[in-house]
């Protein structure tokens, strides 16, 4: 089981308050590492930001933005062997075009 904590900075604002974009990015991410999507969930606060998650097959993706602070704070958790989380990561850093990337991976037994 992996549980990938991460935080995606200096990313495109516009892109971080675009509830279509995050929800495409995180259904494409979870796609990405390989896992199968149960359900997915999106909120567009005001005025503004956006959460997502995703009930994945092998546990869930998460992303909560803040525009005007350019970031994403994500994290992913899987408990299936197929499953590759760091894709995930990589992708969404792509998709939201994060200017750095800070990640903490953990192993749950």
């Amino acid at each position: 089981m992996k549980h990938i904590l991460f935080t995606l900075r200096g990313c495109d604002a516009d892109l971080l308050n675009d509830s279509y974009h995050i929800r495409t990015g995180l259904v494409a991410a979870a796609r990405e590492a390989g896992s199968k999507i149960i359900d997915v969930s999106t909120h567009c606060f005001e005025p503004q930001g956006v959460t997502s998650i995703a009930l994945l097959a092998d546990s869930h993706l998460s992303i909560h933005t803040w525009p005007e602070k350019k970031i994403a704070v994500c994290d992913i958790f899987t408990c299936g062997d197929e499953c590759e989380p760091e894709k995930a990561v990589e992708y969404l850093a792509e998709k939201l075009e994060a200017k750095s990337t800070s990640v903490q991976s953990y192993e749950r037994v």
